[in-house]
Parts: C-alpha cells; sequence; structure tokens
C-alpha cells in the first residue's frame, strides 16, 4: 500500500515538471515568433531604403548632386534636360504646410472638445464619424478638390487657376484631420484624473483646465499626432497628382499650380520609360529626398516628445 502510494504521487510530480519543460520551450518559441515579426517591419524598412540608395547612386552617377539640389527646373521628358529637385520640393512643402495650417488647429480643437466637454454618447458619435475620413480613398479626396474645392475657392478668388497647390493642400488637411485628433485625444484622455481634479479644487474652470493642464502634460502625444499628421501629408500622392496640375514649377505660391514629389513618382511609374533609363532611375532619387525628409521631422519629433515628457 505504502510502495503504492509513494509510486502514485512521484509519477505526477513528473508529469508536472515535463509540462513545465513544455510550456517554457513553448514560451520560447512564441518570443522567437514574435521576435521574427517584429524583426521583419525592421528588414522591410532596410530594404526600402537600400534600394532608394542603390538606384539612387547610379543616378547621381551620371547627374551632379549639386545639380540636383540648387536646379530651379525640373525637365527631365523634355529635350532640355534639367534634374533640379527645387520645384518637387517646393510643391510638396506647400501642400503640406497648407494642409497642416487647417489640419492641426482643427484637429487640436476637436481634440480638446472630445476629451474634455463632449459627452460620452457625443464622443462616442463624433470619432467614429472623424475616422471615417480616414477610410475615404484618395483618389475621391482629388476629384473632390478638383470639382468642389478649387470651385468654391475661385469664388473667392477669381483669378485662381483650375490647377493649383490651395485646393489639394486643404483637402490634405481633411484628409489628416481624423489622425491629428484621434490620437491627440487619446493623449489627452491618458492624462491621470487627479490633475483635473487639483486644477478644479484651485477654482479652474475646465477650459483653463483642458488649455492649462491637460494640453501641457499631453503635449508629448500631441506632437506625436502632429508628425503623424505630416508624415501622412507628405507621402498623399492621388490628391496631388489629380488637382495640382503635375506642373514642376519653383513656387512658394499656392495659388499656382505645382507638383510634388510624390506625383512625379506616380507620372513617372505610369509611363513608358525603360527600366533602367535615368528618367526611371530619377524616381529613386527624390523618393530618397522624401523619405530623408520624413525622417528628419520624425527626429525633431522625437525629440520634441522627449523634451516634454522630461519636463512633465
Amino acid at each position: 500500500m505504502s510502495a503504492t502510494a509513494i509510486d502514485t504521487t512521484i509519477v505526477p510530480s513528473e508529469n508536472r515538471f515535463a509540462r513545465r519543460a513544455t510550456r517554457h520551450l513553448g514560451e520560447r518559441a512564441i518570443e522567437a515568433v514574435l521576435f521574427l515579426v517584429s524583426l521583419s517591419a525592421v528588414a522591410v524598412t532596410i530594404a526600402i531604403v537600400g534600394i532608394l540608395l542603390y538606384e539612387s547612386i547610379a543616378f547621381f552617377e551620371m547627374v551632379s548632386i549639386w545639380d540636383f539640389l540648387t536646379d530651379t527646373q525640373w525637365t527631365i521628358m523634355f529635350a532640355d534636360k534639367h534634374y533640379g529637385v527645387l520645384p518637387l520640393l517646393a510643391g510638396t512643402l506647400v501642400t503640406t504646410t497648407v494642409a497642416l495650417l487647417l489640419a492641426v488647429p482643427v484637429g487640436t480643437v476637436a481634440a480638446i472638445y472630445l476629451s474634455e466637454f463632449a459627452s460620452v454618447r457625443v464622443r462616442e458619435t463624433i470619432k467614429p464619424t472623424l475616422e471615417l475620413l480616414a477610410g475615404i480613398p484618395t483618389v475621391v479626396y482629388g476629384y473632390f478638390a478638383l470639382l468642389m474645392v478649387t470651385p468654391a475657392l475661385q469664388l473667392i478668388m477669381p483669378d485662381l487657376p483650375g490647377f493649383n497647390m490651395l485646393g489639394p493642400g486643404l483637402v490634405i488637411g481633411i484628409m489628416i484631420i481624423p489622425y491629428v485628433s484621434s490620437v491627440a485625444e487619446d493623449a489627452m484622455r491618458a492624462v491621470p484624473l487627479t490633475m483635473r481634479e487639483g486644477s478644479y479644487a484651485m477654482g479652474a474652470t475646465r477650459l483653463q483646465t483642458a488649455l492649462r493642464v491637460v494640453l501641457p502634460a499631453a503635449t508629448s502625444g500631441i506632437v506625436a499626432a502632429y508628425i503623424l499628421g505630416i508624415s501622412r501629408a507628405f507621402g498623399e500622392t492621388m490628391v496631388v497628382a489629380v488637382a495640382a496640375g503635375q506642373q514642376p514649377n519653383f513656387t512658394w505660391d499656392p495659388r499656382e499650380p505645382g507638383a510634388t514629389i510624390t506625383a512625379f513618382i506616380v507620372q513617372v511609374a505610369l509611363g513608358d520609360l525603360p527600366h533602367g533609363s535615368l528618367e526611371y532611375q530619377s524616381i529613386f532619387a527624390v523618393g530618397l529626398v522624401l523619405v530623408l525628409m520624413t525622417l528628419f521631422f520624425n527626429i525633431l519629433g522625437h525629440i520634441a516628445r522627449t523634451r516634454f515628457r522630461e519636463a512633465y
């Protein structure tokens, strides 16, 4: 009886140790899979940058980097070829600036209202409605800018041409409002309730609390929302391709037609240029410029988030 009892107590212990070892191996396997999935995102980014660098080196072997960065003409499709990226860079910055002038204040005000003033029912109605804007195809936004926004602007500015950078810039701003408002609102709602209660206890109103307590405390998240909006505006293609005119003019006037880096890439990629030609390789050179611009603003955003996080 005693031997049998001893045997019955030993076997479950061995099974338990075996299950622990199996569970340990399973956890290690899951960790390895998660690591590979995370590494794949980094690998894709490195591959994209590597392709851009490889093709850009071949382009700059034929075109001077100085001419590329300083020439004010971009006419690679004409007989008199110029490879100055400044017209495309100016078009990208102008449309992005117009978009941010609309999206940043509207998105921030919307985030403050949804976070601090709206009731639960109103918030659950408005926020999904705003986020629906992000799901509309960009080509629809492009024709919206061409057929509705630009004619409306021409009522105010009769000399405004049919193709311009102002209308697409405003429509891009409408597109990125959901990104700014949603991320900023999440950052504000993450501010501890005790900070609000402390402000109310000092006699502050809801507006004063929102502007002087919640907004500064959520600055790091709000800056992240702005950087996301900038990156989205930089990468927008179809709106400017449809409504901006695709004319690479070196101008800082949003009322003039223009072309952005992404619109030029689409224009060349859909053409009949042979693979490996200098004109074809130019899309990788301007694509590299776009990546570097996006990286620059993301680094600025990271620095700003770090400083604000340390301050609060």
